[in-house]
């Protein structure tokens, strides 16, 4: 069971990625790897199936060179292995809504963007939002990004505070 693919759109391009452009990863091969983990962990969610076949599946099934393939297993398995962690940090910020009534697609996205924000420092917070918040509008239901950047927004002001508060300072 796999969300419909395409072409990753146009986004920030100010992820940090000078250490991994060495290693042949750029902002659009962690684009992709994006790209494929949500739709990896909204398979993990509606399947139950396990972490290690859905990884499989994917390489198999998709062309995996324009991917940062590390940046996908460390999303796919970073996930669920924190996901009570990442659940309790975003959560307050839910307005008038409880986890539970959020679909798959919007918890897979904001799961992967506070584990980024949490695990993944060498990526800006702005880049985290944009990415999820480019997701959301192509794969979310209607005007579901405005509600996944809402809670982004605080949530990396939790989770990343030093730098959000330097960036508003530099407003």
């Amino acid at each position: 069971m796999t969300i419909p693919s395409g072409q990753a759109g146009p986004l920030d391009q100010t992820e940090n990625t000078s250490p991994s452009a060495q290693k042949g990863h750029t902002a659009a091969t962690r684009r992709m790897a994006r790209h494929y983990a949500m739709q990896a962990l909204y398979q993990w969610h509606m399947t139950g199936n396990s972490l290690n076949s859905i990884e499989a599946e994917f390489r198999t099934d998709n062309d995996m060179s324009k991917v940062d393939v590390e940046y996908f297993h460390d999303i796919l398995h970073g996930v669920p292995e924190h996901l009570s962690d990442l659940d309790a940090i975003y959560e307050p910020f839910l307005v008038e809504r409880s986890l539970l009534e959020l679909d798959a697609i919007t918890r897979a996205l904001l799961r992967l963007a506070t584990y980024e924000f949490k695990f993944r420092i060498d990526v800006p917070y702005k880049v985290v939002i944009n990415e999820a918040v480019a997701l959301a509008k192509k794969f979310g239901a209607e005007d579901s990004h405005k509600f996944i950047n809402g809670v982004l927004d605080k949530t990396a002001v939790v989770l990343r505070a030093p730098e959000v508060n330097a960036e508003r300072k530099n407003r």
